[in-house]
This record gives structure tokens, C-alpha cells and sequence, in this order.
């Protein structure tokens, strides 16, 4: 069986930045174990996989690998996927709607920008996990968590930027993804995500972890609109809006493969 592969650089306008997704489209669903195998064999930090669920291209299931386990909601592999759509498929109309195992989630487009529709993931204060400031290598401001997540505050972008984690003593602390953040000397806030429970060390720009970050710094800033940089290696910008219960993510995509695989 042979099946179309894109790779896409999602939160980024140019190759070789932001966070890289593999995305393959089907006409129906494989077998659980198979699709991990394929994105074991990826090895980007996500794979999704799209379904369409009806004619119009307008509709889809969508379903987000790591090349370790299935995940619940992936934000950088949806933007590929949006842009994967826009570019194959051709829709209609937008915002397109896609069914998710976090609910129903929609993009819709503003020139050659993509707006990801996300539930938010309030963050509430938490103690901190022991062993895990010494795992990051500094001390903590502030400690929340949402789900699936622990949200750490730092005093400034200098902080986060020179972190230097053990990301084996991290796993063997908590199954939850760290997030950690500050204010940004030229954006709102800036960030960076470390997700050694679920394969992944550090992601280069996380969708899924802005969706905690929006309302923690919403409230901080009291505003709704935000400018954010996650300030990995690669680096990508991310504008977030908070909007009720939901997070706007708006990001741009560079495309960057196109080829096919034989399973």
C-alpha cells in the first residue's frame, strides 16, 4: 500500500525553523499499531494523520502521533495539516471543522495565515514536583499545572533561554509535560517545552502548550491578545488570543517535502 507524506515547518515563514510535522492524509483509518510504526518511522516530534469525512474537504478527523504514543491534541501538526489541506485539497470555504479526541476544532485562514480554534487548558497553582528544579538546573518562580502539563515561571528570557535539563531524571519525576516561560524582551512572553515522558526532549514550538500559556498570561498581562516566541533551537512565533474558553493560535507554514511511503 502506498500512501502520500508531506512535511511541513509549522509556526515559521521559512524551511528549517519552527517545528517540522509529517502529515499523511488517508481515505480511511489503519490499524492503531500501524500508524505509530510510521511515526516511529517519521521520527518528527508529531505525525497526524487526516481522514476526510465527507465530500467537500471541508470536514476531517484528524489523529496526532508522536513517534512514541498517540497524543490528544497537537498543535503544530494541525497547522501542517490545515496547510497540507489548502494545498491538496483545495476547500470550498473556511473555517475548515475537524473532529479531534479533544473535541471539535476549526482553522480558518487571514491571507497566508492560519488560525488554529483550540480549547483552552487553564493553568491552577500546584507545588512544583520534587527533583525537578535540579533536573532543570534552576530554581522556580511560580509552579501551575493543567492538564497534562506543569506551567513553571521564570524571572526573565535569559532564564529560560539557558536552561540545560536532564531530561532522563525529568521522566523518572512525572508523566506530564513541563512548560517553561517568562516575559520576553521583545514579545509578550516566550517559552520553552520539554516532553521526555512522551519521547520527545524539547519540541521546537508546541500549539497544544499555548493553549496553557495564553490564559496564564492574559491574566498576568490583562490583555487578549498576545505576541509569543518559543525559543528553542529552531524558534517559531506564535500570536495567541484568548477568547472565552478558547485559544485563537495564529502561525504561518513553510512546506518542505512532498514524497510517498510503502507500508
Amino acid at each position: 500500500m502506498d500512501l502520500r507524506i508531506y512535511q511541513v515547518d509549522a509556526f515559521t515563514r521559512r524551511i528549517f525553523a519552527g517545528n517540522p510535522a509529517a502529515v499523511v492524509p488517508l481515505r480511511a483509518w489503519l490499524e492503531d499499531s500501524l500508524m505509530q510504526h510510521i511515526a516511529a518511522e517519521n521520527n518528527c516530534s508529531e505525525t497526524a494523520f487526516i481522514v476526510p469525512l465527507d465530500d467537500t474537504d471541508e470536514f476531517w478527523h484528524i489523529r496526532w502521533f508522536t513517534p512514541h504514543v498517540e497524543v490528544p491534541l497537537c498543535g503544530h501538526a494541525t497547522l501542517a495539516s490545515a496547510a497540507i489541506i489548502r494545498r491538496e485539497f483545495s476547500p470550498a470555504s473556511w473555517p475548515i471543522e475537524l473532529q479531534s479526541a479533544s473535541g471539535p476544532l476549526s482553522v480558518d485562514i487571514d491571507g497566508d495565515a492560519f488560525i488554529l480554534d483550540f480549547p483552552a487548558n487553564v493553568p491552577v497553582p500546584a507545588a512544583i514536583p520534587e527533583g525537578l528544579e535540579q533536573a532543570l538546573g534552576t530554581g522556580v518562580g511560580e509552579c501551575f499545572s493543567a492538564k497534562g502539563f506543569y506551567l513553571l515561571i521564570l524571572a526573565d528570557e535569559k532564564d529560560v533561554q539557558m536552561l540545560n535539563p536532564e531530561f532522563r531524571q525529568i521522566a523518572t519525576l512525572t508523566d506530564d509535560s513541563i512548560i517553561v516561560t517568562a516575559p520576553g524582551d521583545r514579545v509578550d512572553f516566550v517559552s520553552r517545552f520539554f516532553a521526555p515522558g512522551l519521547g520527545i526532549n524539547e519540541d521546537p514550538v508546541t500549539g497544544a502548550a499555548h493553549c496553557v500559556l495564553t490564559p496564564y498570561w492574559s491574566k498576568r498581562l490583562s490583555k487578549k491578545k498576545l505576541q509569543a516566541r518559543q525559543i528553542s533551537r529552531r524558534g517559531g512565533d506564535i500570536g495567541c488570543e484568548l477568547r472565552d474558553d478558547r485559544v485563537l493560535l495564529r502561525g504561518h507554514t513553510a512546506f518542505y517535502l512532498e514524497g510517498r511511503l510503502s507500508v
